[in-house]
């Protein structure tokens, strides 16, 4: 399969793309996003479960918002049911994805509990009151451990990033569809830098006024998704 490395600038041109595609029909985008929402407020009142659930079932949803993507593209109706559409027939190999991240995710913390030190997981798990002195060690240890986090987790997103889509749309297995997801981001990395420090910018922006921009933002973020893998996966550049 052809990875197209694309120029750094197209890293912005995925996120004016996604605004395009959202702008076609922002009602139905900010429906769609506001009852993935709700749906994640919902599994989020299950204590532990919850939360594990949403991330097994997070490239599904995501699967079913980028099919609404290509058929708005090819000038289809995005309707609400495409939130569901991952379920119909790829369930089983988009939940493997989502089971693969969250074990990722898991370790990851574990990871960072462990460089943290023993009185960082009695302050995080216990809820341990610590003195001034403890306290200096935790931040110390905390910058520590959200450095490790973060370094892990890039490569784990990069994986997921498109595995949702290359399952879709290639019909490829899901620990392959991470793989070349992993190693598309890598040849792409510059753009990638910039669109995420786009984002970072344009999130800062959307929540100042009450965090209405985010309304936009969000349906934004996500046709850009699909933007970026059209633009090094898709049938024409």
């Amino acid at each position: 399969m052809e990875v197209r490395q694309v120029d750094g600038k197209q890293g912005w041109q995925w996120i004016v793309s996604g605004f395009l595609l959202f702008r076609r029909v922002p009602l139905v985008w900010i429906l769609l996003c506001t009852t993935l929402l709700l749906i994640a407020a919902t599994l989020a009142l299950i204590p532990v479960a919850g939360q594990f659930i949403f991330t097994l079932l997070s490239p599904v949803f995501l699967a079913g918002l980028m099919i609404g993507c290509r058929t708005l593209e090819r000038g289809g109706q995005l309707e609400m049911a495409h939130l569901l559409a991952g379920f119909r027939s790829t369930a089983t190999p988009l939940v493997t994805i989502g089971g693969v991240y969250l074990v990722g995710q898991v370790l990851i913390v574990g990871a960072a509990m462990l460089v943290g030190g023993e009185t960082m997981r009695d302050l995080l798990i216990a809820g341990r009151r610590v003195d001034e002195n403890e306290l200096q060690e935790v931040m110390s240890s905390s910058l520590s451990a959200l450095l490790v986090a973060l370094s892990l987790s890039i490569p784990l997103m990069m994986a997921a990033w498109f595995a949702p889509l290359l399952v879709i749309f290639k019909n490829m297995p899901p620990l392959e569809a991470m793989r070349i997801s992993f190693f598309a981001c890598v040849k792409n990395i510059v753009a990638f830098q910039i669109y995420g420090f786009i984002l970072v910018v344009l999130t800062i922006i959307a929540t100042i006024p009450y965090g209405l921009g985010l309304f936009v933002l969000v349906p934004t973020l996500f046709a850009s998704i699909y933007a970026s893998y059209q633009d090094i996966f898709g049938d024409e550049p």
